[in-house]
């Protein structure tokens, strides 16, 4: 991994974007999207590893969840409008409450990326995680420089905030085998386009390769 040596624990941060039950279970919004749930859930493994580590590195750890107020007065009618057509309206009821609304079961983290004491939380009501959110103001007060992300989806909210970062001036890595797209077709583009240009979005690692860089960062 480039700039491995390079990685400071102190100025670094993991973001784990919205691993919630609304995208990676079978009974959330994502299926009701049509999405393959199964599929958005494969790096839960791959995110646990990485926390595990990032942990015990003493990185910062960031976990974003998207979702709206209950009343939706954050929820843009256009967003609206394309949860209607995807056929999983945004506040209609489903099995784990209403649909991508802050404080419903569905709405919050999967059992095994729960955060823990400590851990910073974002609520975001857009797809990337500095829209609407405190995300940069913890960053700043922080003094973190560098973002590790992982999370779903690959196409959407990672790269979402990954663009976002990077217009801010963070150096971005982005772990590819601990994310994952909505359509299989759609991973293998989406990562690709982080490299072009000499890395225009940062740099692309593995979860060994990521683990690897820490191991030599701590030594």
């Amino acid at each position: 991994m480039e700039h491995a040596r390079d990685m400071e624990p102190a100025a670094t941060a993991l973001l784990v974007i919205d691993m919630q039950r609304d995208f990676c279970s079978p009974q959330g919004y994502a299926a009701r999207a049509g999405l393959d749930v199964a599929r958005l859930a494969r790096p839960i493994v791959q995110i646990q590893r990485l926390l595990m580590a990032a942990r015990a590195a003493g990185l910062l750890v960031v976990h974003t969840r998207e979702g709206h107020l209950p009343d939706l007065s954050d929820c843009p009618p256009e967003k609206m409008r394309r949860s209607v057509r995807a056929g999983a309206p945004i506040g209609s009821a489903g099995p784990m409450g209403r649909l991508l609304v802050r404080g419903e079961y569905g709405h919050d983290f999967i059992n095994e990326l729960q955060p823990q004491a400590g851990e910073v939380v974002i609520d975001k009501p857009g797809y990337g995680a500095f829209h609407q959110t405190r995300l940069e103001g913890v960053l700043i007060g922080r003094n973190i420089r560098q973002l590790i992300l992982c999370g779903v989806t690959t196409e959407v909210c990672v790269h979402s905030t990954l663009r976002e970062a990077v217009d801010r001036g963070y150096r971005c890595t982005t772990v590819g085998d601990a994310t994952a797209a909505s359509d299989p077709a759609l991973q293998a583009p989406a990562l690709a386009m982080i490299g072009v240009e000499g890395g225009i979005f940062g740099q692309l690692a593995s979860t060994d390769q990521l683990l690897l860089a820490l191991q030599v960062t701590t030594a």
